[in-house]
């Protein structure tokens, strides 16, 4: 069997891959919150490297918003223009302020419902994508299941506020964040600190009501949706980035506001202080396999800091980089290059080197009640 193994720490000796194995240091101890479930997860990666009862759950609030806001840019025209109903005008909690009869771009109410937290924004997305709520809340269902991956969410409103039955879990706002990431539309707003708003009753600047934005600003951080409703206590999430790693920071069910903040920093002090998202360079890891498989590009990887690396590629083109330990932190399948060559279509310009005259003959070559027809139809 054809194994390429190579240690990533990363001294390497091309010629016949000698190793030379550097350890990580001792897992760092995981810091201490009150929030009641928690995950950190890196973006390009998906590694967790922390979790707290994830699994469980429990009422996300606001954080709802950052699945309406992924599934509305991704699924219906920015541009739209939407009118504004009047169940949408009375929905409670906080607002945008829009009247009955308004017409507000789909995008404007998605950057009015992720900045504000405008929960008649919501109301109005809903109807305008799916008719109704209800129809909305399924149709959003089955999206973060089938697209997202989500396990153990189910929705009933676009917005967050409290029912019984709308519940998720950290783990799946993880998913639903790491997701939405990858759309540059949702980034935009979801980092979006003041905007100008200009509605037909109100007129204002909207702020970001995150606080590691504005009075206590965080070190490269990059977006983030706060949320609060008695039954589901502060739930807040974070994303910021350093260099190549990109962490998602998801409290739920924290008791204080205050507090809810606290908790988050120091998630992400200690997802950089002691974690770094690296490279396999293309070249190193397909070594004598290299007129076999394809790579794309670099493959990202989390792991602690100072750690040792392995990747190893099967017969199958399987990538697994492990960490010296043994454990698994990603994997990643290579395509065939013989299936990649045939898949390559030819250039025009090729095709005109080779086509003559008679290629074209079987089109010179017609049966005589064709021309009759095609003379009769003239």
């Amino acid at each position: 069997m054809k194994k390429l193994t190579i240690i990533l720490t990363l001294i390497l000796l091309a010629a016949n891959f000698s190793i030379t194995t550097v350890y990580g240091e001792t897992k760092p101890d995981s810091p201490d919150i009150l929030s009641e479930s928690a995950i950190v997860m890196e973006a390009n990666t998906g590694k967790v490297i922390y979790e707290k009862d994830a699994d469980r759950e429990m009422y996300p609030a606001s954080l709802t918003k950052i699945a309406t806001a992924i599934y509305a840019l991704e699924n219906g025209d920015p541009e739209d223009q939407v009118t504004v109903s009047e169940e949408a005008r009375n929905t409670g909690g906080s607002s945008v302020f829009l009247m009955e009869g308004e017409q507000v771009s789909l995008k404007k109410l998605v950057q009015g419902l992720l900045i504000n937290s405008g929960n008649d924004a919501g109301t109005a997305i809903a109807e305008h994508m799916s008719g109704s709520v209800d129809s909305f809340s399924e149709e959003l269902s089955v999206f973060l299941q089938e697209k997202v991956g989500t396990e153990k969410t189910h929705f009933t409103n676009p917005h967050g506020l409290y029912d019984g039955q709308h519940t998720t879990t950290a783990r799946d706002l993880a998913l639903i964040t790491q997701y939405a990431m990858q759309n540059e539309t949702f980034m935009e707003i979801f980092g979006t600190k003041t905007m100008d708003w200009t509605g037909e009753s109100w007129e204002t600047t909207l702020y970001t009501h995150h606080k590691l934005f504005r009075e206590n600003p965080y070190e490269g951080i990059t977006g983030g949706k706060t949320g609060f409703v008695p039954q589901a206590g502060f739930t807040l999430a974070t994303t910021a980035s350093r260099e190549d790693t990109d962490f998602i920071a998801i409290t739920m069910k924290t008791p204080y506001q205050d507090q809810v903040y606290t908790d988050t920093e120091k998630l992400l002090d200690y997802g950089f202080e002691n974690y770094e998202t690296s490279f396999v360079p293309k070249e190193d890891l397909l070594g004598d396999n290299k007129d076999e498989y394809i790579l794309p590009g670099e493959i990202p990887y989390t792991s602690l800091k100072g750690e040792g690396v392995e990747a190893s590629v099967d017969d199958n083109g399987k990538v697994t980089i492990s960490s010296e330990e043994g454990t698994p932190l990603t994997y990643y399948q290579l395509e065939e290059k013989t299936d990649y060559v045939t898949n390559v279509p030819e250039t025009a310009d090729a095709q005109k080197k080779q086509d003559t005259w008679t290629d074209y003959l079987n089109y010179l070559i017609i049966p005589p009640k064709f021309w009759a027809l095609e003379v009769l139809h003239f």
